[in-house]
């Protein structure tokens, strides 16, 4: 739909809006200071519309501006992912944008793998949200429950996987430039 045809579908749309509330032209006229003449040239489409003259309608008639215009719906906001499979392993990406900054939900099934950890550059956040994730990272092993999180230097040895209790789930942060969450978890004394 082009912008001629946008405009050309707000004279009827004022007009129509006027006569369901009930109101003569005068008196919306009277209540946004517009001239008569010009409300109705605005709604014969004879008047082009402008922004001077839609705000005040609009508020008179306690309307928001896209109800004017006719603004087009506003597209669907959620994220449809394709998941991704590696290795058993589901990550859904949650970005869109290549480099930088990569966020995934991951959901890793019951298994009982032997960590192999490995090292590469950038920077990881991870976040669970279900389920039980073991981090080996350095000469440490733990154990984060949902709703805790670690931080760590990817440069570190590191491996994180399913405890062998059952699914994990979890949000995956990865900066390839080092970029930091700024979100600790102390490891649990022993």
């Amino acid at each position: 739909m082009t912008t001629e045809d946008v405009l050309a579908e707000v004279g009827p749309r004022l007009r129509r809006i006027r006569k369901e509330r009930e109101v003569t032209l005068a008196a919306l006229s009277e209540s946004t200071g517009i001239s008569v003449s010009t409300l109705s040239r605005l709604e014969s489409g004879l008047r082009r519309p402008s922004l001077e003259l839609l705000l005040p309608i609009a508020q008179a008639h306690q309307v928001p501006l896209d109800e004017l215009v006719g603004a087009p719906p506003v597209g669907d906001p959620r994220v449809r992912a394709e998941p991704i499979v590696r290795g058993g392993r589901t990550h859904w990406p949650l970005t869109r944008q290549p480099g930088g900054l990569q966020a995934y939900k991951v959901l890793e099934p019951r298994r009982e793998p032997v960590p192999d950890p490995r090292t590469h550059e950038g920077y990881e956040w991870l976040y669970v949200l279900s389920g039980r994730l073991r981090l080996v990272l350095g000469e440490h092993d733990v154990v984060l429950t949902a709703g805790e999180a670690a931080e760590f230097d990817t440069r570190v040895p590191h491996w994180f996987g399913s405890t062998g209790e059952g699914p994990v789930e979890f949000l995956s942060l990865f900066g390839p430039q080092g970029e930091r969450m700024h979100v600790r978890a102390r490891p649990r004394k022993a």
